[in-house]
């Protein structure tokens, strides 16, 4: 709480009552407790805080607590939710609450503090892509000095009433008043109401001197707002109640602190592009930085507030197209050259630079990014840029003050970078005497004296123009009023600065990856190490504390990529290259003895490949004895185990290539390697391979043989395990986790959080983002109510992104082309038409399918620009299949997905735009402010105050042919 004239340090040597006072309603074994910055508070000690008793009042459970404290008194304080032991279960969202004492307080006076419980949803309206972006006018407001009335507290009966209300969102010339039944508050009458002032961080304030006779023991009060202009708007919702207990001498001064303004919720919109998919008249091969800009304003004048990209750390490891995979990072802090635009790097390049350029240009213009070339083409230009730079930028003031700023990464990503081109490999393991990393190494190879110094500061130079180049277009998004939106990815290359820096980090013997689900019924394997979460807690998670604050440097909000890794990871073998056969991390095992108690003890065979002579047989055909004289060896009878040197699929894979190399296989190295891959997973549990009394369940393990030939009550003791271990008994845990891990993530930085939670949801996933504030994603086509095909955009909550698509599946076109009888059940059921479909996806279907999302109750509606390319016929020639920018059932795909269309020439498209804007201001979501121009070239100015809208219009289901109207076309689709 600020100090609003009221607060003073004034000492008296009688202490001060200050109670505190907050509706709550808790599970049965919990309790409230306020916890703050002094001893009497506990001193941030939960266990010494002050515990508070509940009484009812009406419908509401109060929390009440008091304490005696000196009238200077001043500190913080949060309330936590905690159990019988005191050990915490929930806590305050937000920063600290504020706590000082009136100013002039006498010794022996009563101050009572009515709060309300700060959600995770509460802090939304803080986060930088709504105070410096969305809401920058609002934050810029004057801070007016509060009334001060407390010198006329001399008379019994009279009592101060501090209002205090959070209202993000105010126009220019409105004024926030709180208004109600008692006369001071206006009669409901908002001229007569109470003024208040702002007091900064969006916080509107004012005291009100009553007399005890004023009102009843609970009255009614709203907050609005009031414009010169008379523009009116109120709460929503029921009223406020002050409520006194009539029972007690009176507080002197109540404090009420009312949370947020109840207002309709804020609803935007975005556009999702990969940076290397755009395309521009300026670029290189790929999109760039500097090509942001454009992007903006094109988002501006078709009504989005958001631009979301992928990745755009340095992925260099491979030294190929394999590096296209933009979520394995070589570095988490290191941007990625191929953004850089070369014609930037100075003013006065010399003319030969300048024609290279040119000619690269209309070479690299292809219909996909070529990857290895434009890196290569880029890197060979800059190079001779810092020839003739180099000195002049890297002695100039900026450079020093971010290399001030960043050295702490900076040095070990070019000495990697330096080590990686000398060796010839990323494969640190392989670097001799630089395998294990120290800051005296490090300091050593990037030492003045090295004689590859150069070599080292073209890297400090290359990242220099990098960040100078993305805080160019960061900034002119902020002041254009959009937010541009980054990705933090789950992991990092095995072969990466990070893991050779924090090798502790990581658990390098294992694999990251995703079990089963709607992108690949096989499940995942992304090849990163897993996290070591218990080693990472032990500086409070500062690696990923220093990412974030990395990131917020460019970005006002983030996605976070497979949100679930942080409540529980895929954990698989190192030696593993598909993604089936893993464990949850963490988890609670099948313990040996558990697995005893039920009657289960052949652990070898549940645990152990279980392959029959006449599997083999009928897998392999007349090839089968070359398959078991190579790959098998004779266990029991009519059975067999993998021999020694090829009992993992890494294993199996290497022999393959080796027989291929010998012309000796029989059939292609592709359908053995996956039939044998089939006979190793051919198992019921896994053992854990660092403590062999503790098992896993294999994820569907019912689909195999091996369960199938077991007798009655084992299986049906592993299915009740198994629904066990992957629905029931890891939730409490896995919340847990991510409570300690996720606030980490959002304390280090003020943007907005979104977190990508597709995929094997667990239940206690949604309670979580939710108490934390954070924003899911929603797929239509991926449906989280297990009942529904289809989800249903009207029904999805607040705290939701939707899209039609992303950037892990096929486009709406395609998504539309690919499947005749999902199309026919879509149209049926969402559409609402009995007629037969269109096979294409035509104009009027990627209307209707945008309209569903623009209008749902999700705070973001967010759509990849090929959706919104759909719109148009014109834009629909391309392939739909060839729009897909990821494949996640393959590893090894080329992320190289250009538009076939520059920004300039989306920006000269006044139709496509009308279109796009159309369904946005027609669905009530903010939009920004924008000059266009009338059909008649007028200059008309659309006053669009940002953050207006109106209310989210109900989602009903609308005919086909009605729907067929929403954009104009020379000819419409007959069905």
């Amino acid at each position: 709480m600020a100090n609003l004239g009221l607060f003073s340090g004034t000492k008296t040597a009688k202490s001060v009552n200050v109670s505190f006072r907050l509706p709550y309603y808790t599970q049965w074994g919990q309790s409230l407790l306020v916890c703050g910055s002094e001893r009497v508070l506990g001193s941030w000690d939960v266990k010494k805080g002050l515990l508070l008793s509940p009484v009812h009042q009406g419908e509401e459970l109060i929390w009440g607590g008091s304490i005696s404290v000196p009238s200077e008194f001043s500190g913080e304080y949060s309330y936590y939710v905690v159990d019988d032991k005191k050990s915490v279960l929930r806590w305050e969202m937000g920063k600290k609450r504020k706590l000082v004492l009136p100013e002039g307080i006498n010794g022996g006076e009563h101050v009572e503090l009515h709060d309300l419980w700060r959600a995770g949803g509460d802090a939304i309206a803080f986060r930088s892509a709504f105070k410096d972006v969305i809401f920058r006018r609002s934050w810029g407001l004057n801070i007016e000095r509060p009334l001060g009335i407390q010198n006329k507290l001399d008379k019994e009966g009279r009592f101060v009433v501090h209002f205090k209300i959070c209202c993000p969102d105010v126009e220019e010339e409105t004024s926030v008043y709180v208004i109600g039944s008692n006369a001071k508050l206006g009669q409901w009458k908002v001229q007569d109401g109470l003024k208040l002032n702002y007091a900064g961080y969006s916080v509107w304030q004012a005291d009100a001197l009553m007399q005890k006779g004023d009102f009843p023991i609970k009255y009614p009060f709203e907050y609005c707002k009031y414009g010169k202009a008379g523009n009116f708007s109120l709460e929503t919702g029921a009223h406020r109640d002050l409520s006194i207990d009539s029972s007690k001498v009176p507080p002197r001064y109540i404090f009420l602190s009312d949370g947020m303004m109840r207002e309709m919720p804020w609803r935007g919109a975005g556009v999702a592009l990969p940076m290397f998919s755009v395309r521009s008249e300026a670029d290189l091969g790929v999109g760039e930085f500097l090509d942001l800009k454009l992007l903006v304003d094109w988002a501006v004048v078709s009504g989005f507030h958001l631009v979301q990209l992928l990745p755009i750390n340095d992925t260099s490891v491979h030294g190929m197209w394999w590096d296209s995979y933009p979520y394995s990072s070589l570095s988490v802090f290191a941007l990625h050259p191929l953004y850089l635009r070369v014609e930037a790097l100075s003013e006065n390049l010399p003319e030969t630079i300048k024609k290279e350029i040119q000619e690269a240009r209309e070479q690299l213009d292809g219909k996909d990014v070529d990857y290895e070339a434009t890196l290569a083409t880029k890197l060979s230009i800059a190079k001779k840029v810092f020839v003739q730079e180099k000195d002049l930028i890297l002695n100039s003031r900026s450079f020093q003050k971010y290399f001030s700023e960043n050295e702490q990464w900076l040095k070990p990503y070019a000495a990697f970078c330096f080590l990686r081109d000398f060796f010839e490999t990323s494969d640190h393991s392989q670097w001799g005497r630089f395998s294990c990393f120290t800051e005296k190494k490090v300091e050593k190879l990037v030492s003045k004296d090295s004689l590859h110094h150069d070599i080292i500061r073209f890297h400090y130079y290359i990242q220099f123009h990098l960040h100078t180049q993305l805080t160019e277009a960061a900034e002119y998004a902020r002041k254009k009023g959009v937010i541009l939106k980054g990705d933090l990815p789950i992991g990092v290359d095995r072969n990466s600065v990070d893991t050779w820096v924090y090798p502790n980090l990581f658990r390098m013997n294992t694999s990251t990856g995703a079990p089963p689900d709607y992108f690949d019924k096989n499940g995942q394997n992304w090849g990163f190490p897993t996290y070591n979460w218990e080693e990472m807690s032990k500086d409070n998670y500062a690696w990923w504390r220093a990412r974030l604050t990395q990131m917020a440097k460019y970005f006002t909000a983030y996605r976070i990529d497979h949100i679930l890794g942080f409540f529980r990871i895929w954990e698989l073998p190192e030696h593993a290259m598909t993604g089936l056969i893993g464990k949850f991390r963490p988890s609670i095992p099948l313990s040996k003895e558990e697995l005893e108690r039920e009657g289960i003890w052949d652990f070898d065979r549940l645990s152990l490949p279980y392959i029959r002579q006449e599997f083999v047989q009928e897998t392999f055909g007349a090839s089968w004895t070359f398959i078991v004289s190579n790959f098998l060896n004779d266990y029991q009878k009519g059975r067999y185990l993998f021999k020694e040197d090829c009992d993992t699929e890494k294993k199996i894979a290497s022999k393959l290539k080796m027989l291929a190399e010998k012309s000796m296989l029989l059939e292609s190295e592709d359908k053995i390697r996956r039939d044998l891959f089939d006979l190793l997973k051919n198992i019921v549990l896994i053992r854990d391979p660092e403590d062999e009394s503790k098992f896993y369940p294999r994820f569907n393990l019912e689909d195999t043989s091996s369960f199938q030939d077991l007798d009655d009550h084992s299986k049906h003791v592993l299915k009740r395990l198994y629904y066990d271990y992957y629905f029931h008994r890891q939730e409490n845990l896995w919340r847990q986790n991510a409570l300690k891990t996720l606030p980490a993530l959002l304390d280090s930085s003020d943007m907005l959080a979104c977190g990508e939670d597709l995929g094997l949801i667990p239940a206690c996933v949604h309670p979580v983002m939710q108490e934390l504030g954070l924003i899911g994603l929603r797929i239509q086509r991926m449906s989280s109510e297990p009942d529904l095909e289809f989800g249903i955009p009207s029904q999805y909550s607040y705290m939701t992104v939707c899209a039609p698509s992303c950037h892990d599946c096929s486009t709406l076109r395609a998504w539309w082309e690919e499947d005749e009888e999902r199309r026919c059940r879509y149209f049926k059921n969402v559409v609402g038409s009995d007629g037969i479909p269109p096979s294409r996806c035509v104009p009027e279907i990627a209307h209707f399918v945008l309209r569903q999302h623009v209008e749902a109750p999700s705070m973001w509606a967010i759509f990849p620009l090929q959706d919104l390319l759909a719109l148009k016929e014109e834009y629909t020639t391309r392939p739909a299949a060839e729009e897909t920018i990821n494949d996640p059932t393959n590893p090894k795909h080329y992320w190289r997905y250009r538009v076939h269309v520059t920004l300039e020439s989306l920006m000269n498209d006044k139709e496509l735009i009308s279109s796009i804007k159309g369904l946005v201001r027609g669905s009530g979501r903010s939009h920004p402010s924008v000059e266009e121009t009338d059909e008649q070239g007028n200059q008309e100015t659309i006053v669009m105050i940002t953050g207006k809208h109106q209310a989210a219009k109900g989602q009903e289901k609308i005919s086909f042919e009605k729907q067929l109207t929403g954009v104009p076309r020379p000819e419409t689709y007959v069905l």
